[in-house]
């Protein structure tokens, strides 16, 4: 099939990777302009658009596809679908309607749970049990099209989002490649007007772990944030992420450190912080960071 692929981050690397392998024609990959990053603020390609130039792709990179001549471009590739993950621009209904066959998201939530920016954190925080990767036909709505292809997955128990993003993005990739094998073959089932939740992006405010609140809470908030922006604590006036965790036996005074083994006490319960990092420095699993600066029980996190 003659497709154009749109995505910019690793999630969607791995499907455009999958996608290629498959076989399919890639007539352009589309992606966000390379942005400055790293000491030196250098622009850095996203991981679509390396990855598209490893296999010999034509890459292109419009800041807007609101213009009539990027939608003369787009409409101009002749494509029969296009694959679109995590792209970062919103689509126009004239690039919506380029393709023959439509345009394909690969969503990572169960719609119509989580539609939005940050469905992989969102699931974590909330508590889930489980979770998947939605191919969905696109509309001018927010996630609101109708589901091809669903697949499942169980959350664990510590699963962080890092950890749940990289099951999720080869998830996708394989269910992407059915998909586009079986599109004669598939009936798009609208989504159910219950049970609809938006996954709003992250924003920093979040990440500042509240000691107050019972212990499921704030063990979410840690693994749901991990590994970025990374839930945080103030321990002896320096700002903590904290990147893993675990609920744990205990009881005491909310962010009070009761033993060597990074047992903190919540409003309720207690967790057990399984990884850390300092600033400026690299992630530590915990024993690691205890070693370097062992917190005694009784020490009071959060300041």
């Amino acid at each position: 099939m003659r497709l154009i692929f749109m995505g910019t981050p690793g999630f969607a690397a791995e499907a455009l990777r999958a996608i290629h392998a498959a076989g399919h024609e890639i007539a352009a990959v589309y992606t966000q302009p390379p942005r400055p990053a790293g000491r030196g603020k250098k622009p850095r390609p996203s991981a679509v658009q390396a990855l598209a130039e490893a296999l010999d792709l034509p890459v292109r990179h419009p800041v807007s596809l609101k213009t009539e001549e990027e939608q003369a471009a787009f409409a101009a590739l002749g494509a029969e679908a296009a694959v679109v993950a995590a792209y970062g621009l919103i689509l126009p209904r004239p690039i919506l309607a380029a393709p023959a066959r439509g345009c394909l998201n690969i969503h990572a939530s169960l719609l119509p749970r989580w539609r939005g920016a940050a469905p992989i954190q969102r699931a974590i925080m909330a508590g889930d049990a489980e979770t998947g990767i939605a191919i969905m036909q696109m509309e001018p709505g927010l996630d609101t099209g109708p589901v091809l292809l669903e697949r499942r997955l169980s959350i664990g128990p510590e699963e962080t989002a890092g950890a749940l993003h990289d099951r999720l993005a080869r998830l996708g990739a394989e269910a992407i490649v059915e998909a586009l094998a079986r599109l004669d073959d598939l009936t798009p089932v609208p989504q159910p007007e219950h049970g609809v939740t938006y996954a709003a992006k992250i924003d920093k405010a979040e990440a500042r772990v509240d000691w107050t609140k019972p212990a499921e809470e704030v063990d979410r908030l840690i693994r749901g944030l991990s590994p970025f922006p990374g839930a945080w604590t103030g321990i002896g006036g320096h700002r903590v992420k904290l990147l893993g965790s675990r609920l744990a036996e205990g009881a005491g005074a909310p962010g009070e450190v009761l033993d060597d083994a990074f047992t903190v006490a919540c409003g309720t319960g207690a967790v057990q912080v399984t990884r850390a990092q300092r600033e400026g420095r690299a992630p530590q699993d915990a024993s690691a960071f205890l070693r370097g600066r062992p917190l005694p029980a009784g020490t009071r996190l959060g300041g």
